[in-house]
């Protein structure tokens, strides 16, 4: 993904702007008259809180793609195993666009309902 100045974009290439989630905006061209323009997948649903009560639930939202999600989510399974039985861990796999969609988060760590970190990835301490 490259972030560039969408308005010069738009007037020297001939893109307009479809969509806008947060910072991200969706630039596109169409090549065919009947075209559809495209939109970001939005989220639909969150983890819920105290799905497991008495213990701390924690949800990665994964598909490979990203190899900084692969590390939090290898770090975060080897923290919530340390915990034993306090921790319920549960990994969705976004890979498959059935999924996502029902979703609508394509990576994300989560817990209980509150997403964790979008940067750098996660310490194994922080986790």
């Amino acid at each position: 993904m490259y972030f560039v100045d969408e308005r010069l974009v738009v007037k020297k290439q001939g893109y307009k702007k479809v969509d806008k989630s947060g910072i991200k905006v969706l630039l596109w061209k169409p090549f065919i008259a009947d075209a559809v323009p495209p939109n970001w997948v939005r989220q639909v649903k969150k983890p819920p809180a105290r799905a497991n009560p008495g213990k701390i639930t924690v949800t990665a939202f994964t598909n490979g793609y990203c190899p900084v999600q692969n590390v939090v989510l290898e770090r975060a399974k080897r923290a919530a195993a340390e915990l034993g039985n306090k921790v319920v861990f549960q990994e969705i796999n976004t890979f498959d666009r059935d999924v996502f969609l029902k979703w609508g988060i394509f990576e994300g760590f989560y817990i209980e309902d509150k997403e964790i970190g979008s940067g750098p990835p996660l310490t194994y301490e922080k986790i």
